[in-house]
């Protein structure tokens, strides 16, 4: 967001700009994202407005041939950092890593503890406010008993020998992502355990793309069913009907729509685990067990492995 909106200030207005970033570069969560993960829409769509990201190509192979590239994330996080050194070459935008706004007007080096004060001219901009909480930087919001492993999702392709069980824990396209990546790996649906606290509404991949009549046509269908609907459920359930909206299991209410994006094929893998938990939010890991909002699962598992996420 930062990037994005300094991007567009520096091209329009004769300005100077400080950038501030707690992390080591630029990019924001990219930069501590998960190993595997991509964009969950065209690349087209993401970025900032002066430079497209990818080149806007439709993929030649794979079960999404035929849409548009979706970029991973060394391709993000060198997408901004080019955008960085673009910025600072045109002299009208400095860059402070590895910094904190501390309050006061001050900006504080988290590397050499170098205090800077920002001048009373110069309007500060929080571009921080809707900063996602991602597994790799924030704890698991349940207690974790000595003895049980919980890891984030990054850790997941440095395992070093394959625990007996897998336990996904979140609704999100984080879970999803984990989950698809495991089966790609071989390991069996059967030993995957899936907690989802709240089933997702997901926005079909193929609807949502660049191209004016695919997108336009997605733009129709919501349209038609919002002006039929007779309630938010209704709705989804039209949404559903004509492709546009995705859920995993069919026979079972979905209650959350954040916007996800997915693939039918994905889909199609995600249906295959069927030891699915639906007992509220984690309260408790221990070894061998796990204690929620409104229960506990049955389980042949002699310890628990967990994707942590902060719910939604």
């Amino acid at each position: 967001m930062g990037m994005a909106f300094t991007d567009a200030l520096v091209d329009h207005k004769d300005v100077r700009v400080a950038l501030v970033d707690r992390r080591h570069g630029v990019g924001g969560h990219w930069l501590d994202a998960y190993p595997f993960v991509r964009l969950h829409q065209a690349s087209a769509f993401y970025g900032v407005a002066s430079t497209l990201l990818g080149g806007g190509r439709l993929q030649q192979h794979g079960p999404e041939a035929g849409l548009q590239e979706r970029a991973n994330q060394p391709e993000i996080c060198a997408y901004y950092a080019r955008i960085a050194d673009r910025m600072v070459e045109s002299g009208k935008v400095e860059f402070f890593p590895s910094s904190e706004y501390v309050g006061d007007r001050a900006v504080v080096s988290r590397i050499s503890g170098q205090r800077f004060q920002v001048p009373e001219s110069c309007r500060i901009v929080d571009a921080s406010y809707l900063s996602p909480d991602i597994p790799a930087s924030t704890p698991p919001p349940f207690e974790v008993a000595d003895g049980a492993r919980v890891i984030p999702v990054n850790e997941l392709p440095r395992l070093a020998e394959p625990p007996s069980q897998y336990v996904i824990v979140g609704s999100g396209k984080t879970a999803t992502d984990a989950v698809v990546w495991l089966l790609a790996r071989g390991v069996d649906p059967g030993a995957i355990c899936w907690v989802r606290p709240r089933d997702p509404w997901m926005i079909n991949r193929a609807m949502l793309q660049p191209d004016p009549a695919r997108f336009f046509g997605m733009v129709a269908d919501t349209m038609a069913s919002a002006a039929a609907a007779t309630s938010v459920e209704d709705l989804f359930l039209r949404l559903e009907e004509a492709g546009v909206a995705l859920r995993i299991d069919r026979s079972f209410p979905a209650t959350m729509a954040k916007g996800p994006t997915l693939a039918v094929w994905e889909l199609e893998q995600l249906r295959t685990i069927e030891n699915v938990v639906r007992l509220g939010h984690i309260r408790k890991v221990e070894p061998g067990r796990i204690t929620l909002t409104e229960g506990r699962p049955r389980s042949r598992a002699t310890r628990w492995w967990c994707t942590a996420r902060r719910p939604a």
